[in-house]
């Protein structure tokens, strides 16, 4: 629950009740804030129209194993004529954030020496020329291709 939320002003029909304004109005509106905020949404929303496609159809395997590996589905190059190749990622299961990341060229699988599976979560992203990347997509469940 957002602690410093206002009820009184927030998610209200406008009404005057035992003395309360309830209800949003513009005098409780932080303009500076607000201007901050659309102005990372649209950087955020421009990233993402310049990004290209996710990729597919990831895969994960490596159970038992001293290596991980992953494969994909490579992009369509016509609707994809800027793509660069893509990017691997991994963290650890309790990091918050990626931690670590290998370019891995225009290729469909990829193997990461001595990381072990178990102890990380992995993700794959798709790199424009322009070094712009997809969103990062976490692999499905995992098999035996690379076995």
């Amino acid at each position: 629950m957002e602690t410093n939320e206002n009820y009184t002003r927030q998610h209200q029909d406008l009404r005057v009740e035992d003395g309360i304004a309830y209800g949003d109005t513009l005098d409780g509106v932080n303009f500076d804030y607000a201007a901050k905020l659309t102005g990372l949404n649209a950087v955020s929303l421009a990233a993402m129209a310049w990004a290209p496609n996710p990729p597919a159809n990831v895969q994960i395997a490596g159970a038992v194993q001293p290596s991980t590996f992953l494969k994909w589905d490579a992009l369509d190059a016509k609707e994809n004529p800027q793509l660069k190749g893509y990017k691997v990622y991994w963290r650890h299961t309790d990091a918050p954030q990626w931690e670590y990341s290998k370019y891995v060229g225009n290729v469909t699988e990829a193997m990461l020496e001595n990381v072990v599976i178990d102890n990380y979560f992995f993700g794959v992203a798709s790199v424009n020329k322009e070094g712009v990347e997809s969103v990062v997509v976490y692999p499905g469940p995992a098999g035996s291709f690379g076995e």
